[in-house]
């Protein structure tokens, strides 16, 4: 079997290097050229830690923006309470596709991730390190790599996650850590808490990769020269991971507030017909707000916005927008993990709508069910999961209203998708329906009511139906009594 491979983003900054220093001179900052880059990391106690966590007002990188001092403190409450030290964890499980800021510091700067970690792990006397990376990701390389040039304040090791976009929740990478199924917990849980949502119901302190490198810039510089850049709400920098269409992305250190028009006037974009901002779990906006937009939670909160794990893509204007968005619905919904009623019927539902919207065959009842199915789903889940798939939605639904109006009201704008948002190779099952033998029984929809549904003429609205792995047990059932022998369920590696 092929191993990983060391793939190395490529790396741009807008003003001082920070969290990229080095990068314009080294491929990948091994030990000795991480410590001629970087001064040394000045040893902090527990208090002292806090004190510049909350300075700094660190909050996590990997999209929900929590508060990192109060998530310790959370922790270490516990730790005191039970008598179990901690254990530290860092989410290096980059799942979502339009983002490689993690995938760019696990491979090229290993030890800023490492640094930031035990930096907590000494100072809050941590049981145990592990840093979670997607197995074939850079990570699964680099990391352990990393590990055997150093010393650590604890035992610490690499543990490979498949590679979904649920495997970077939070919940899903402890269950990871604890030997489980690599998905969320049905039931919310604090990892803080230890109990059933910490590693070994250890109190455990989880924070996303540029989280940790993040923490060791701040130890490095003070919270006064930490703040020299970046807003006084946000101060410092952002890793941001700005999508080139028919090219590589690039990941790009800018100050924190920095405008969005220039940022994509240095990558030579142009916002085209919309920008999305956040990732699949972000949000669209209109070319004409892009360009001003500020890259901060604040600022981009004041737009309908968010920040999340800072991907940005461009749509250009040759390319159908619906198209587009219908494809990363389908992806979306078939990552779910589908334990609960909004992944199970919600997001395939928004998913199935939104693929007739785009080829043009649906009309305003369509519409008005696709955001029906995406509007119930928001705040109903077990996880973020369908609340960021309901933002990504629904803001293009708004941002391409025009281009709506033309596929409600005739056959679609007539522009090819060339699949600019970026999705990975296409893997696992899909279910296929044979039109030419189907005959409109109706019973794969009773029979699978989560994959198939019918059109107004009985017969299913799509020939080619994405299945995620929790639902290939109701597929194949449904392959083997169709009558009329009209489904097939095909497998990609």
């Amino acid at each position: 079997m092929k191993g990983p491979t060391l793939e190395l983003p490529e790396v741009r900054r807008l003003g001082s290097a920070r969290l990229t220093a080095g990068l314009d001179r080294h491929r990948r900052l091994d030990l000795a050229a991480h410590h001629r880059v970087h001064p040394p990391l000045p040893r902090l106690d527990r208090d002292g830690l806090l004190a510049l966590a909350e300075a700094v007002d660190l909050r996590g990188r990997g999209g929900a923006g929590f508060p990192f001092a109060r998530k310790a403190r959370a922790a270490l409450t516990t730790a005191d309470r039970v008598g179990a030290p901690p254990v530290i964890v860092v989410n290096g499980a980059e799942g979502e596709p339009p983002s490689a800021k993690d995938k760019m510091l696990l491979a090229r700067a290993p030890h800023l991730v490492l640094d930031g970690a035990c930096l907590a792990a000494a100072a809050f006397g941590a049981e145990e390190i592990v840093i979670g990376v997607a197995a074939g990701s850079p990570g699964e390389i680099s990391i352990p790599a990393a590990l055997a040039e150093r010393e650590l304040p604890c035992p610490a090791r690499t543990l490979c996650l498949p590679e979904r976009f649920v495997s970077g929740e939070s919940g899903a990478l402890i269950r990871g850590v604890n030997g489980l199924p690599v998905l969320p917990t049905p039931l919310k849980t604090r990892a803080a808490e230890g109990g059933t949502g910490g590693v070994r119901r250890r109190p455990t302190l989880l924070s996303n990769a540029e989280t940790w490198a993040q923490l060791a810039i701040a130890a490095r510089l003070g919270p006064d020269a930490y703040a020299a850049v970046g807003t006084a709400a946000e101060p410092g920098t952002v890793l941001l991971t700005v999508n080139r269409p028919r090219a590589g992305p690039l990941v790009v250190e800018a100050p924190a507030g920095t405008r969005l028009g220039p940022l994509l006037d240095a990558c030579g974009l142009e916002p085209g017909a919309g920008v999305l901002v956040g990732g699949y779990h972000g949000a669209w906006l209109r070319p004409e707000d892009a360009i001003g937009a500020p890259l901060s939670r604040a600022g981009l909160a004041g737009l309908g916005g968010t920040l999340g794990a800072g991907a940005i893509v461009t749509l250009p204007h040759d390319t159908c927008p619906l198209g587009e968005t219908a494809q990363v619905a389908a992806w979306l919904a078939a990552e779910s993990a589908g334990q609960c009623g909004p992944c199970k019927r919600g997001l395939p539902a928004a998913a199935e709508a939104l693929a007739l919207l785009a080829a043009g065959a649906a009309d305003a009842a369509v519409l008005e069910d696709a955001r029906s199915a995406v509007g119930a789903a928001q705040r109903g889940g077990a996880c973020s999961h369908p609340d960021g798939t309901a933002r990504f939605v629904l803001t293009a639904l708004d941002v391409f209203a025009a281009d709506v109006d033309v596929h409600v009201s005739g056959p679609g704008c007539g522009r090819p998708v060339h699949g600019v948002l970026p999705l990975p190779p296409t893997k696992g099952a899909r279910l296929e329906v044979n039109w030419s033998r189907c005959s409109g029984h109706g019973l794969c929809t009773v029979l699978a009511p989560d994959l198939i549904r019918l059109g107004p003429h009985g017969y299913p609205t799509s020939t080619t139906i994405p299945v995620a792995p929790w639902q290939e047990h109701a597929a194949r059932r449904t392959v083997n009594q169709c009558p009329a022998l009209a489904l097939r369920l095909q497998h990609s590696e």
